[in-house]
């Protein structure tokens, strides 16, 4: 499991001639360590008597955060599983009508669901971007720049694993899924900007 890794061997391994680990898993990662940055600013702030007037929301975004950040470590590894999956239905026989036909579906559903996977990885960088509005507005005002940074990293998740998206939606024949997927992918990404927007405004007047 990518995520068992050290810091250095991923690193390493994410450096080396093999295509996966790859974009797909580094974006997954970058929304997990955004989730961990809103976590910690929420327990620099639980706790604390003078933030007490908003602890419950603070207890809420921190719980929501660890349950984002455990998510996104899984889908660091099922990224490069989804992307193994289409490798290995090109691998399939293609002798026979029959073999063809099946290689052939088996191409399409594995290319659909590489799509899918890294979709869920904008949703979910989406939603830590939402709860990070809480720890903004709330949190102890002493790390509001680790929350800035959390903004930012959860954007770049998004916006990495919205590429793979697109680059997958190329290979999918069926045009009512290719449709779907592309206008799911385009609502989340027009809220993801106008977010990002007005949290960084945010946390660039709280530092001054």
């Amino acid at each position: 499991m990518l995520i068992k890794k050290t810091v250095e061997n991923f690193s390493m391994e994410l450096a080396s001639d093999s295509p996966a680990p790859g974009g797909g898993s580094v974006s997954a990662l970058a929304g997990s360590l955004a989730a961990a940055l809103v976590a910690m600013v929420g327990n620099l702030t639980v706790g604390k008597e003078k933030f007490r007037q908003y602890e419950a929301e603070v207890q809420k975004a921190l719980e929501d955060a660890e349950g984002l950040r455990e998510k996104l470590l899984e889908l660091v590894d099922e990224d490069t599983e989804a992307f193994n999956k289409v490798m290995v239905a090109f691998k399939l026989p293609k002798e026979t009508e029959m073999e063809r036909q099946k290689r052939s579906s088996a191409i399409q559903q594995a290319f659909i669901g590489a799509a899918q996977l890294p979709l869920q990885v904008v949703n979910n960088c989406l939603r830590i971007m939402q709860t990070s509005e809480v720890i903004i507005d709330w949190g102890n005002p002493n790390a509001v720049s680790d929350a800035g940074v959390s903004v930012l990293m959860a954007a770049a998740g998004a916006r990495g694993a919205a590429m793979n998206v697109r680059i997958n939606l190329g290979s999918i024949k069926d045009e009512e899924q290719k449709k779907k997927l592309n206008t799911e992918l385009q609502e989340m990404m027009d809220r993801l900007s106008h977010l990002e927007k007005r949290l960084l405004n945010k946390v660039n007047e709280k530092i001054g």
